[in-house]
């Protein structure tokens, strides 16, 4: 199992569309970029097919440290959750193709 970078998925781009990498990169860097502004300010993504990123309001609570066992204060905060599409969910119960 492999892990994609930002600078494999320009790589594909660059490659798909036949663009320049530099192109490709600042193409990555604003998708990234607009997801993560959306998803900061609490809106829902929804990639059809693909998924959705939800944002998820965790209420403050009163926390423990394990090592030391202090109570301490956790803050709320927004938790995002993926929710896998159709075509994601049917990708992923195809076995596995390995590679060699």
């Amino acid at each position: 199992m492999a892990t994609i970078s930002k600078a494999n998925l320009a790589h594909t781009l660059s490659d798909e569309l036949e663009v320049s990498m530099t192109l490709a990169k600042q193409l990555v860097a604003t998708f990234f970029e607009a997801l993560t502004e959306t998803i900061a300010d609490g809106n829902r993504i929804e990639a059809r097919g693909f998924g959705v990123f939800i944002v998820k309001r965790m209420k403050a609570k009163q926390g423990r440290n394990p090592r030391t066992g202090e109570q301490v204060y956790v803050p709320a905060r927004g938790k995002v959750k993926f929710k896998p599409g159709k075509l994601l969910k049917e990708a992923l119960s195809r076995p596995l193709e390995h590679s060699a």
